[in-house]
């Protein structure tokens, strides 16, 4: 048996998506299932606008972009940003690009997030920025922490990548910030090969987000003078007022998208009934502590941490996945304090680096699948079972 991470989800309605597309002759962002899918997105997870991207760290980086832009109360280099030490390598990287200050918080080695309170408990007068990751499918106390931003003042941002269809309190994570960003990449809830999308309620935001993906222009902002004034009145189509990126998607990521939104609660039922199959034949193994999933969450994959007292079978075990074709991997990035790159941020520990470091070292994740995958994880414990304590 093959244990894979992932598994493709394109089934023949992406198929003849991608034919009808095809038969426009039209291939960029252009076309009409970019507007069309953006449409569907900001409908499904109740948004005033969306703005697709050609990746989830595109998405990333044009958040803190605009955040520089606003007319009122921009964000400036040197300003603090809170952020968890475990998330994806693009969560930080605008931060670095941006000179933002960053503090860095512990997880907590059951849910895999930062816990509410240690980010009220981090909120300091410098403090400009919170940046909440629901990690693989998990959703943070997004309605808490939205309240407190408001309260003082503090924009926040979601990175929602890893977490599609989540929610707290009954709303969609991805829904709680001024900018929330989401992933389509093969492995994630939907795939549109490579893929993201930022939602946001601010209708600023929502037209500098559209410039910055767009080489900086204002071509394809409805109302131009809104915000941005404009230095060709005879050639506006070239007026470039804003350092912006080409981070745009195409027409058939975008019409493969609006097939694979109409399947997203489907996956998401059947990965919700493998990650209750998992916990069920994992609880009572004491040699691992896995993630504990909050209500309405969104299962990305299964992750296993070894305890202290078994470290000296990490080697055993991961060979006997290897040689057995299971795949797995490092729980999404890793400590933030362990890659090599940040010796080039600005940053500061707020409560230490014990679980994420630990976690970093001793954990990994195997694949949750939109298809029924009962046999693989029976598989999986079996080839763990056979390794001797």
């Amino acid at each position: 048996m093959h244990y894979r991470l992932t598994t493709d989800t394109w089934g023949k309605e992406e198929i003849d998506q991608i034919k009808k597309v095809i038969k426009t002759n039209i291939y960029t962002y252009k076309g009409k299932y970019v507007r069309d899918y953006e449409r569907d997105l900001a409908k499904y997870f109740k948004t005033k606008y969306c703005v697709s991207t050609n990746s989830g760290s595109s998405a990333n980086l044009i958040s803190i972009a605009a955040l520089f832009f606003k007319k009122k109360n921009p964000l400036k280099r040197g300003d603090e940003v809170i952020v968890p030490s475990l998330a994806w390598a693009t969560t930080y990287m605008p931060l670095q690009q941006y000179g933002l200050k960053i503090k860095v918080l512990d997880i907590n080695n059951s849910t895999l997030n930062v816990d509410f309170e240690t980010i009220k408990n981090a909120i300091s007068k410098k403090t400009k920025l919170i940046i909440g990751v629901s990690i693989l499918g998990n959703p943070i106390e997004a309605t808490h922490i939205s309240n407190l931003c408001k309260k003082k003042s503090i924009y926040f941002m979601e990175d929602n990548c890893e977490s599609m269809g989540a929610k707290d309190h009954n709303k969609y994570c991805g829904t709680f910030g001024i900018c929330n960003t989401f992933s389509t990449f093969f492995s994630h809830h939907i795939s549109t090969i490579e893929g993201g999308f930022v939602l946001t309620d601010n209708k600023e935001i929502y037209e500098i987000l559209l410039s910055l993906r767009s080489h900086g222009w204002t071509r394809d902002i409805e109302n131009k003078k809104s915000f941005l004034k404009l230095t060709q009145k005879n050639y506006e189509e070239y007026s470039f007022v804003l350092p912006g990126y080409n981070l745009r998607p195409n027409n058939i990521q975008a019409a493969v998208g609006i097939s694979q939104l109409k399947k997203l609660k489907k996956f998401i039922k059947i990965r919700n009934s493998n990650q209750k199959y998992f916990k069920k034949i994992f609880k009572n193994d004491d040699r691992f502590l896995i993630q504990n999933f909050r209500k309405n969450s969104s299962p990305f994959c299964f992750t296993l941490i070894i305890k202290s007292k078994y470290i000296k079978l990490k080697s055993k075990l991961f060979n006997e996945m290897r040689k057995n074709k299971i795949e797995f991997r490092l729980i999404t990035g890793g400590s933030f304090f362990k890659h090599p790159v940040k010796k080039y941020f600005h940053y500061k520990k707020f409560n230490g680096s014990k679980n994420v470091d630990y976690l970093h070292s001793n954990g990994f994740f195997v694949g949750n699948h939109p298809k029924n995958i009962f046999k693989e994880i029976k598989f999986l414990k079996k080839i763990l079972d056979g390794v001797k304590k």
